[in-house]
């Protein structure tokens, strides 16, 4: 476990799947947190943030092809037939470079009958000057060029006052599976074009073409957080949990998951924004928290 403390930030973060499993700030006397606070042994699905690499959520079917072959995957967990996540929130990550404000880690996928996909991966966490920077990079090792993609999976605070301001074009609808479906006519309750509470209700569903920005308040503890993300990451996924799907579940927590593309993006004609990364090219891209009291 790396402990990162300074600028009223609090950090843990953990070697088994590059997660983070706490995040606070503190401000004065106020101890805010800004992700839910995880067991510092739990595991990436029940951690505060893991990284989405080398993309994020799934594709149909577990086959794509690409590059006139076709490549088939093979599921990682229990539970979801489909390849899910990629590999780097299952895997093992290594300090490559520690400083008192930061560190680095880096992940090695090599060659695996579940997966075309031979890449290393550099993911760095900072506290910079009233903010707290996750930086995620992945380089293509394989003698293939393959799309890649990458983003986070952060699980926010949720709390019955709770407010989202997010800007997109598009909505996509949820087919079986928790696959993605087509554009929908944006519903009501998910349009964040101004701050608004997030329903009470299960939720997953794509955003498409966000701009990069996001806010989050949280009311009752007089604080809020700004999401700012690299031009990367364009789209998004929005996550609410219900007691079918979790039975624990108190509708404590939602998911605003950065990605670089759409899920399933390797079904669609311009690969969702997924990045063609011919052998030893790179992808990365940063993601800026920054928390703030309100007035």
């Amino acid at each position: 476990m790396i402990v990162l403390t300074a600028g009223g930030f609090d950090a843990r973060i953990s070697l088994a799947g590059g997660t983070l499993t706490r995040l606070h700030w503190q401000s004065g006397d106020r101890v805010v947190p800004l992700l839910r606070d995880a067991a510092d042994d739990a595991d990436a699905g029940h951690s505060a943030c893991f990284p989405l690499v080398p993309f994020g959520n799934r594709v149909r079917d577990n086959v794509f092809s690409f590059g006139g072959r076709t490549h088939r995957l093979q599921p990682n967990t229990q539970g979801d037939r489909h390849y899910l996540h990629g590999d780097g929130w299952l895997g093992r990550w290594d300090i490559v470079r520690a400083e008192p404000q930061g560190v680095e880690l880096g992940f090695s996928q090599g060659e695996s009958r579940g997966t075309p996909y031979r890449y290393t991966a550099h993911q760095s966490f900072a506290i910079e000057p009233g903010a707290f920077r996750l930086s995620l990079a992945v380089t293509n090792t394989s003698e293939m060029p393959l799309p890649f993609g990458l983003g986070w999976h952060p699980f926010f605070s949720l709390t019955p006052e709770t407010t989202l301001q997010a800007t997109v074009d598009w909505v996509r609808g949820e087919e079986a599976e928790w696959l993605p479906g087509e554009r929908i006519a944006r519903p009501a309750d998910l349009d964040f074009a101004k701050a608004e509470k997030l329903p009470c209700r299960w939720i997953n569903n794509g955003l498409e073409s966000w701009d990069g920005r996001a806010r989050i308040a949280w009311p009752e503890r007089g604080a809020g957080l700004t999401l700012e993300a690299d031009a990367l990451f364009r789209h998004a996924v929005l996550f609410v949990s219900d007691e079918r799907f979790e039975p624990a579940y108190r509708h404590d927590y939602f998911c605003f998951e950065p990605m670089s593309h759409l899920a399933d993006g390797h079904h669609l004609p311009d690969l969702g924004g997924l990045s063609v990364l011919p052998p030893g090219e790179t992808l990365s891209g940063s993601l800026l928290l920054r928390p703030e009291l309100l007035a």
